[in-house]
């Protein structure tokens, strides 16, 4: 009886404690939900990912020998930094010229978004190939990021990954980015993708970083596919 009766009361004890202080019940549940939609997140971003790389395998070979007659490497391999700071090699379907990233410096000056001094977007950027142009305007040079997600240095969903001098000159508010992992897709790419200025993108990043969901990500991933159809704000 006395067994049954301290039972009891550990039981009631346990139940007192985590109903009111800071690490009760509701943090718990909390955390229990924000782990499930994790593991559910991470699913659909392989489950997604593996069937779209098998899908655009025949269009990535032609691709590939487009590129390929154009001259150069087939993919433009760079560095991003990725979730809490990690650095990662980043493919894409090349799009550019060979030597790109020594020219980027001389066009600094036509940078769209100069009053940011962050980002790099030179508009009508005369380094990108014709056959780049039009992967670019139909997203097709991200295919490659595909292997990205299932390696897991990447997500569907999340804010677009930088470089690391941009990163390098982020105030404390705009490394709020890194809380999450980069992704293919995200908030600011949907509603108006590289017409929206770095500020702006940075405020949506971040208001998705607040609310992000699991059926949040699935409406943005529908979201995605009229965006790139009709090349809303692609460059």
């Amino acid at each position: 009886m006395n067994t049954h009766l301290n039972h009891l009361k550990r039981l009631e004890r346990r139940f007192s404690m985590t109903s009111h202080d800071g690490n009760g019940i509701r943090p718990r549940l909390s955390a229990l939900r924000a782990r499930i939609g994790e593991v559910g997140k991470r699913a659909m971003d392989v489950v997604v990912a593996g069937g779209a790389l098998l899908v655009f395998l025949p269009f990535g070979l032609v691709i590939a020998l487009l590129i390929k007659r154009d001259g150069g490497a087939v993919f433009y391999w760079q560095d991003r930094v990725g979730y809490r700071g990690r650095v990662f090699r980043f493919p894409k379907f090349r799009s550019m010229v060979a030597n790109a990233d020594e020219l980027r410096a001389r066009l600094l000056e036509n940078n769209d978004h100069i009053g940011s001094g962050i980002t790099f977007k030179a508009e009508n950027d005369p380094r990108i190939t014709t056959i780049g142009r039009f992967l670019r305007r139909s997203s097709l040079d991200e295919i490659p990021q595909l292997w990205s997600i299932l390696k897991g240095d990447m997500a569907l969903v999340g804010p677009r990954p930088a470089l690391p001098d941009e990163v390098a000159r982020y105030t404390p508010r705009q490394r709020r980015r890194l809380e999450v992992k980069p992704g293919l897709t995200c908030i600011w790419q949907v509603s108006g993708r590289s017409q929206i200025p770095f500020e702006g993108q940075v405020a949506l990043d971040l208001e998705y970083i607040r609310t992000r969901s699991f059926t949040g990500d699935l409406v943005l991933l529908l979201k995605t596919v009229p965006a790139v159809l009709f090349g809303r704000g692609a460059s």
